[in-house]
């Protein structure tokens, strides 16, 4: 019992710390917001801080990526068969289930959140506790993917500056301050502190890198701005999921 309340204080701490970080940017974003022009807030994409931005990207493409990530993937891919990648990655979506129902919830999503209850019993009990999606491809039910960013922007969050940090994929002020709250429902950061929380995230992002090395290639071969044409992508593409 005191291992346990030692590991939620833990995750407390951590979440609480990052959370006060980004407390004087939320204010900056949301006064931002109300300085600009009412004919500025609809058009283009909102990136105020694009040289950094563009600063972070290039390292996080240039170097992480092309020296660190893309090698792993590759000897990973090697070694780890597709069969296996599979398991991994229906295991990261099997434990991220506590995010999407509570987001699901928040939204009014009450479909979404009664799909990812039915996925969580199926893939729990007949999927091998998560290995195989059986809800998906027996039952066709389909994972809801609702997270705390996408609830802020239902709230009426909707606009908020662009942002890329080192080491992690594209945000918005609004996503990163979600990404937060999505880490304290994440189980594995309960069982095992911080580490147990990189872990995941490096596992399932070289287990994601290696099941796209082909998708990634071919949109770096075909794209003459990958920056721009990244960030047009995450935006559009946050959008479309906060409308649906």
């Amino acid at each position: 019992m005191e291992r346990r309340g030692a590991s939620r204080l833990a995750v407390i701490l951590i979440v609480g710390a990052v959370g006060l970080s980004l407390v004087g940017v939320v204010a900056g974003d949301a006064a931002a917001q109300i300085a600009k022009p009412a004919e500025e807030e609809t058009g283009g994409d909102y990136d105020p801080w694009e040289p950094f931005n563009e600063k972070m990207f290039t390292f996080n493409h240039d170097y992480l990526d092309e020296y660190a990530l893309k090698p792993a993937a590759k000897g990973y891919d090697v070694v780890v068969g597709d069969g296996e990648k599979q398991i991994i990655h229906n295991l990261f979506d099997f434990i991220g289930f506590p995010k999407r129902f509570v987001n699901s919830v928040l939204q009014g999503k009450l479909d979404g959140a009664g799909r990812e209850l039915a996925r969580f019993l199926i893939n729990s009990t007949l999927g091998g506790a998560g290995m195989t999606d059986v809800a998906k491809y027996q039952f066709g039910i389909e994972k809801s993917d609702e997270d705390t960013g996408q609830t802020f922007g239902v709230w009426g969050w909707q606009q908020s500056r662009y942002l890329v940090l080192p080491l992690l994929p594209p945000l918005t002020i609004r996503d990163a301050v979600g990404y937060v709250f999505d880490l304290a429902m994440d189980p594995i950061n309960y069982v095992i502190p911080l580490a147990g929380g990189v872990g995941r995230t490096v596992e399932n992002t070289v287990n994601e890198r290696a099941l796209n090395l082909e998708t990634f290639e071919s949109v770096e071969e075909g794209t003459l701005d990958l920056y721009s044409a990244v960030r047009n992508f995450y935006l559009r593409n946050r959008e479309k999921q906060i409308r649906e």
